[in-house]
């Protein structure tokens, strides 16, 4: 049995392809701005943007930069066999960026009273990734 079989039934895990440019980028110091113009589709780049902004108080900025991780996210994720639902797992390193711009975008959500979009994606985190849920949260 694999370790990531599902018992009930229910959709596999998807697993984004690694695209280790963007990660490596980031830690090296490369601004998060430059990083996503170089990889606009990377969901990590956008994600790094949003947490910046936000810690720097500036939360509709930060709640653009989300959306436009979450957005590519969900591209790169249906490209990868998503139909919608199922598990996201943080475990997979490239997963990460997606769940952290989902993340911030619930977090942001919060901030500016949108409580529908934050309880839409708070429960879309916890039901892709509850790891993420709770390491993110």
């Amino acid at each position: 049995m694999s370790i990531h079989e599902n018992l009930l039934g229910g959709p596999p895990p998807t697993h984004l392809p690694d695209d280790p440019g963007p990660r490596e980028a980031l830690a090296a110091g490369t601004a998060p701005a430059d990083v996503a113009a170089q990889y606009p589709a990377s969901s990590l780049a956008w994600a790094q943007l949003a947490d910046e902004a936000y810690e720097g108080g500036r939360v509709v900025e930060s709640y653009a930069y989300a959306r436009t991780g979450y957005h590519r996210g969900l591209d790169s994720l249906r490209r990868s066999g998503w139909k919608g639902h199922g598990p996201v797992p943080f475990e997979h390193e490239p997963n990460r960026g997606f769940l952290r711009a989902l993340h911030a975008l619930a977090r942001a959500a919060k901030a500016i009273g949108e409580q529908e979009e934050y309880e839409r994606c708070t429960t879309f985190l916890a039901e892709s990734s509850p790891t993420a849920a709770e390491t993110l949260t």
